[in-house]
């Protein structure tokens, strides 16, 4: 009977004291993310391409953000019965297929089915990701591992974001082929280089989402994550409205977005070390509230040099936090459900952000300083959650540690 603690001592160590599988899922998940061009302009190749109208796109992003939001507890669970590896192999041929569909489709009806079954299967990679990771590295490493695959999605996502600007402009059919090639591209590396993680026998029959919802502390953790992902996404719904508001341009607006992605990649490699000798709980409301209060003071913000200073504070409680948030998830879980949980977390932010700009536009008229004096709170009270989570998170990672 092959468990996690076999495959832990059992897999080649590679730099940083961290499984050869483990690197070779991190070089699967950046090919993938620095082709992944379609999500981030998606909504362009709709009007511009299809021809489609305002409502008929929203239409299609909201079958998409339909189908992303279920794909979490979708995979997590399929993870947790099939295997991590054949949940994230098949996913990914699975979202490739939908990609070269959706790139041909034409038509309302169409083009809303085929962007639903891309977001069922496109962010499936992630629960399956998170699992293995749990599977092959041991506790005390598990936050330097989350925060690394943190930091190659954020290294592939800024190439692709280049990359899908110019396409959407010179070829916007061809990112469809792009995207489903590193989709391929990432379901071959794992095939061929990472093994089956998954504790024989799995889960028993009637467990999985049913013993999330009898996990006080995993629910606890989900509300907490949920808080923190409605107040994070307020940088890609509200914040813009916002600073249109206070006469902050879009060019302007958008260098001082850049500003995130540079940070992470240059500094979070060096803050994961940091973050990997503390307790995740306290990383976690620690990073949390250093994010609740860079937006708090957005509501003292009039112009570009201080929207850039205030994204600087944000920007660094998520670095602070890259691994915090999967290593406590991972903590929580019983091995044999690994999946199960982390889908659950994946939806729980995900459910988060779609509030968020339901949230930030019914606050947004009230004024800056209630808006984001609002937003703070809802970090704060994030914050506070994760810090109180603290003690089950503990017990349980000792326990893991002894097995």
């Amino acid at each position: 009977m092959i468990g996690m603690a076999v495959l832990t001592s059992a897999a080649p160590a590679g730099p940083l004291s961290l499984p050869r599988p483990f690197w070779m899922l991190w070089l699967g998940t950046v090919i993938n993310r620095t082709g992944a061009v379609v999500q981030p302009f998606l909504s362009v190749y709709l009007v511009h391409v299809q021809g489609f109208t305002l409502p008929g796109a929203g239409v299609v992003m909201t079958a998409f953000g339909v189908g992303s939001l279920l794909s979490h507890v979708l995979a997590g669970w399929l993870a947790d019965r099939f295997g991590r590896r054949t949940t994230l192999i098949g996913g990914m041929l699975a979202a490739s297929a939908a990609l070269v569909v959706l790139g041909a489709a034409s038509g309302l009806f169409a083009v809303t089915a085929t962007a639903f079954l891309l977001g069922l299967t496109i962010e499936s990679y992630r629960p399956a990701s998170q699992a293995m990771v749990a599977d092959l590295v041991p506790p005390a490493l598990r936050p330097r591992a989350y925060g690394l695959l943190f930091w190659g999605v954020n290294l592939g996502y800024s190439v692709a974001m280049v990359a899908g600007g110019w396409f959407a402009e010179h070829g916007a059919r061809a990112m469809f082929g792009v995207n489903a090639a590193v989709a391929v591209a990432f379901a071959a590396v794992v095939w061929r280089t990472v093994p089956e993680s998954r504790p024989a026998g799995g889960p028993a029959a009637g467990t999985g989402l049913r013993a999330v919802l009898r996990d006080r502390p995993m629910l606890a953790v989900c509300a907490v994550t949920a808080a923190y992902g409605a107040l994070y996404a307020q940088a890609f719904t509200t914040l813009p409205l916002a600073m249109a508001e206070q006469g902050v341009g879009r060019t302007h607006f958008g260098l001082a977005m850049a500003l995130n992605g540079v940070l992470i990649i240059a500094v979070q490699p060096l803050a994961g070390k940091w973050a990997a000798r503390r307790d995740p709980s306290r990383v976690l409301a620690a990073g949390t509230a250093v994010v609740a209060a860079g937006f708090a003071l957005t509501a003292l913000v009039h112009d570009v040099r201080g929207l850039v200073l205030t994204v600087a504070v944000w920007t660094a409680g998520e670095i602070v936090i890259a691994g915090a948030v999967p290593t406590v998830v991972a903590a929580l879980a019983p091995r044999e459900l690994q999946g199960t949980y982390a889908g659950v977390s994946g939806m729980s932010w995900s459910a988060g952000a779609v509030l968020a700009p339901v949230i930030g536009t019914a606050l947004l008229p009230s004024g800056p300083e209630a808006l984001w004096t609002g937003v703070g709170l809802i970090g704060a009270a994030s914050a506070l959650g994760a810090l109180l989570t603290g003690g089950p998170v503990r017990r349980r990672t000792a326990a893991a540690n002894l097995t």
